[in-house]
């Protein structure tokens, strides 16, 4: 199977004594870090969350509380067949106790049924569709850093709100696109904004130009991205080439990461407003944890997501340590719901019972190049959004897990 790899990690030389490990399946906890590390999202979720994922797992101290805990990896290759076998295989044969990151919507949503049906663990860093936590909720899942709900609400509030009211999408075709292209049609349209039209582009793309010529067509205000990593990128290389900025349309970039913007460069990204759920350079742990990150993957900075993948590992192996088993996956998971979550990069938050952890979003600017201070120093804040307000009220998700 050569998209399945091992990256193990021993992190544990100090066995304690007897009872601590007697409860933990196979003497080991197992975590399984799936991704795409070939392809479209590579630099922003890719090797870096095994990274982070390692990270955790040292920070916490397993090894002197007596867990032994491994760490493997898998690339999807955005495929949820391929992440579906891959899980499968990693449950049944390779005693893997939880799952964690996994972008792409679509293959989330299809690990997503695989854990609950296993009950083991499955924790959503990088998949970005709100009905993890709606329709498709699951007692064995937490989605941890963002969703298609609060990247709609934070930008595209704010794009609407400053003249933005008539909007064309371009939306890759599956599952996450589509989520975000309904969640901020939604705002667009409560705010008393209008939806002109739609496209939607084969998930990866590389040529826009026919996607972008009927946006332009269109003549609406806002160009809304509804795609994210490379295809991002390139739709806003080739809109520099048509010209689509100059000729007075903006685009918003409704899922943006660091790396995609350090791939654009700033002359290209400078202005574009976006939302995101943490950035390095906010505070003196998230500049300590960057420089730590960047040491160990080739020198490229955390995106939101590689921070996630920590702070959901961290929060995981504090409800193991305490509950001293990690067996039972839907236990597992109640224990990470009872405990407040607090860590160095998230700060204090909560997790609520249709497993959307919540926490405050940021509305950042891409700085001009005259404003930038070194290579990773590429937003500004622009505003920042409650955690009260940031995700979407759970009644409205239609979550089976949330008694009426």
């Amino acid at each position: 199977m050569k998209h399945l790899f091992t990256l193990a990690l021993a992190m544990v030389a100090a066995v304690a004594c007897g009872t601590a490990q007697a409860q933990i399946s196979d003497g080991v906890v197992k975590i399984g870090v799936m991704n795409d590390m070939s392809g479209t999202y590579a630099d922003l979720s890719g090797q870096g969350s095994v990274v982070a994922a390692q990270m955790a797992v040292e920070d916490f101290g397993a090894a002197a509380k007596g867990l032994k805990v491994e760490i493997v990896g898998a690339d999807h290759q955005n495929k949820p067949d391929i992440g579906s076998n891959v899980v499968r295989q990693w449950i049944d044969r390779d005693q893997v106790d939880m799952i964690v990151d996994v972008p792409t919507s679509s293959v989330a949503l299809a690990v997503n049924q695989i854990v609950k049906e296993k009950n083991k663990v499955f924790l959503v860093s990088g998949a970005a569709a709100s009905d993890l936590t709606g329709k498709a909720c699951s007692p064995n899942t937490i989605h941890w850093t963002y969703d298609t709900w609060a990247l709609a609400n934070g930008t595209g509030n704010a794009i609407v709100k400053t003249g933005g009211k008539t909007w064309f999408f371009l939306t890759a075709d599956y599952a996450f696109g589509h989520a975000l292209e309904r969640d901020t049609a939604a705002v667009v349209e409560k705010n008393g904004g209008k939806v002109l039209g739609k496209v939607r582009h084969p998930f990866p793309a590389t040529d826009f130009s026919s996607f972008l010529l009927q946006a332009q067509a269109s003549k609406a205000q806002i160009i809304g991205l509804a795609n994210a990593g490379a295809d991002t990128t390139n739709a806003i290389k080739q809109a520099a080439e048509f010209g689509i900025v100059r000729g007075g349309q903006s685009l918003a970039a409704l899922l943006i990461f660091l790396t995609d913007i350090k791939a654009l460069g700033l002359p290209t990204a400078q202005g574009l407003v976006f939302t995101e759920a943490w950035y390095w350079d906010q505070n003196d742990a998230n500049r300590a944890f960057a420089k730590k990150f960047a040491e160990r993957n080739r020198g490229v900075y955390p995106s939101m997501i590689h921070a996630g993948v920590y702070s959901a590992v961290t929060h995981y192996l504090k409800a193991v340590s305490e509950l001293k088993t990690d067996s039972d996956g839907k236990a597992v998971v109640e224990k990470m719901k009872s405990m407040p979550t607090d860590d160095s990069l998230f700060g204090k938050g909560t997790i609520r019972v249709d497993g959307r952890k919540i926490h405050p979003m940021y509305l950042f600017e891409v700085k001009k190049p005259a404003e930038s201070k070194g290579p990773w120093d590429l937003y500004k804040l622009r505003a920042t959004i409650p955690a009260e307000e940031a995700f979407r009220p759970i009644k409205e998700g239609g979550c089976p897990l949330v008694k009426s």
